[in-house]
């Protein structure tokens, strides 16, 4: 849509949050890379990521580290908004816009930006600190360790504050 995005080149650079469809996050997030590299933009763009941290799973008794997206369906970039970096982006195949109103992109707040390196961070220094637990009130368990092993129960109460 010519005429909707303004700016040029040497623009200051700005957050912008691109929306795709869930589960695809990362696979956008490098064919915009790619895109950006083919057709000589790379001044026009710092980065593309996609918020994550990695957290604990407990899956049938065992933990799993595995990684979670602080925003699904979203992905971040730093970019000078103009009329050819608007259209590489929108015609990626798999995103279907960009966060804003009356199809004009909007950059998010550095606050907010902040706010989500900020835990991406701190995630980082201290992966283990969420650990998320498969079962439910009222689930059958087996014990495998301690003076009630290899007895069976019903999972009454979840202490997330002690994991």
């Amino acid at each position: 849509m010519p005429g909707q995005v303004q700016g040029g080149r040497g623009m200051a650079k700005r957050w912008y949050s691109v929306s795709v469809l869930s589960n695809f996050e990362k696979k956008v997030a490098e064919q915009i890379k790619t895109a950006v590299a083919e057709a000589g933009l790379q001044e026009e763009i710092d980065e593309v990521l996609v918020p994550t941290e990695e957290v604990i799973e407990v899956r049938r008794g065992k933990k799993v580290t595995s990684e979670r997206r602080f925003m699904p369906g979203y992905v971040l970039a730093k970019l000078a908004m103009n009329d050819d970096i608007y259209h590489l982006v929108k015609n990626t195949p798999k995103v279907t816009g960009f966060l804003g109103t009356n199809n004009k992109p909007q950059p998010i707040s550095d606050k907010e930006a902040a706010r989500y390196f900020g835990a991406r961070e701190a995630a980082a220094a201290e992966p283990r600190k969420q650990v998320l637990v498969d079962y439910e009130i009222g689930d059958s368990v087996k014990v495998n360790a301690g003076p009630f092993a290899s007895f069976n129960g019903t999972v009454e109460e979840l202490d997330f504050e002690k994991q």
